[in-house]
């Protein structure tokens, strides 16, 4: 991925003290009014904050919001719930430390790519239950939401282009080691969706995702939570990853609108 235009971007890594620390990379923009808490892809077992700086970058520059950039631990070595309390640890260290940030802690988004997106939507039910940080909108890029794998989509992705049913089947084994899901593990387990932040989801035509965050988003709906669901025809799972590709640029551009959208005063 060629690096992106960081003119004008303060770009700090840093340390989020908790058991264990945490490593962020945090990218201010100049007149940032908002921030989001950013969460590669990479099924549960892969990327770093190297491997998402180029989509982080990306993202600070469309949005204009402050991109905190998560380095959470990986199964299989750090199974369910290790990377989820490592996210919990910098959403709340991010609100704390909004002031010092430069952005509005009322203005706080979580979002992310794939198994980043299935993070982000987990931990918008754990605060939503907690009382946690005021999570103020959720961009959910082609989330893994469920291990179940019964929608039409999971059951019928065999052999589509980078993402397979065996593939998320590898992917849930590493996460949850054998143990039951819990929703936040799996979010679409959860009974309950009223009360969550309002979402923007994305989904991917050939990707054996597709269904199961549609589904999501429709009963994100039918609780009352106001979602923005964007199903990009011809595409597959990262595809957006090819950047000459005309659909994948609108792609890039959309989720940086949504986000400036969704944090502006």
């Amino acid at each position: 991925m060629p690096a992106p235009d960081l003119a004008g971007v303060e770009v700090e890594d840093r340390t989020v003290p908790a058991d264990p620390d945490v490593p962020v990379r945090v990218y201010r923009p100049r007149d940032a009014q908002g921030a989001i808490v950013w969460l590669h892809g990479g099924g549960f077992v892969m990327g770093d904050l190297e491997t998402e700086h180029p989509w982080a970058g990306r993202l600070v520059q469309a949005s204009g919001a402050v991109v905190i950039s998560v380095g959470y631990r990986l199964a299989p070595e750090h199974r369910y719930p290790a990377a989820l309390e490592d996210v919990w640890a910098v959403l709340r260290w991010a609100h704390e430390q909004a002031s010092e940030l430069g952005f509005d802690p009322q203005r706080l988004a979580v979002g992310g790519h794939s198994a980043g997106a299935g993070l982000a939507a987990a931990v918008s039910l754990r605060a939503r239950d907690e009382q946690g940080p005021p999570i103020r909108f959720q961009l959910l890029n082609q989330p893994g939401l469920d291990d179940r794998q019964q929608t039409w989509s999971a059951v019928n992705f065999t052999d589509t282009p980078w993402m397979t049913r065996d593939k998320v089947t590898q992917i849930w084994g590493h996460y949850l080691g054998g143990r039951p899901a819990t929703p936040y593990a799996a979010p679409s387990r959860a009974d309950d969706l009223s009360g969550l932040p309002a979402a923007y989801i994305a989904t991917a035509e050939f990707d054996p995702n597709r269904d199961e965050a549609i589904e999501y988003g429709l009963r994100m709906l039918q609780a009352g939570v106001p979602v923005e669901l964007h199903q990009w025809a011809g595409t597959f799972h990262g595809s957006q990853a090819l950047l000459s590709a005309e659909v994948s640029q609108r792609q890039i551009a959309e989720i940086g609108a949504v986000l400036r959208r969704a944090l502006a005063p």
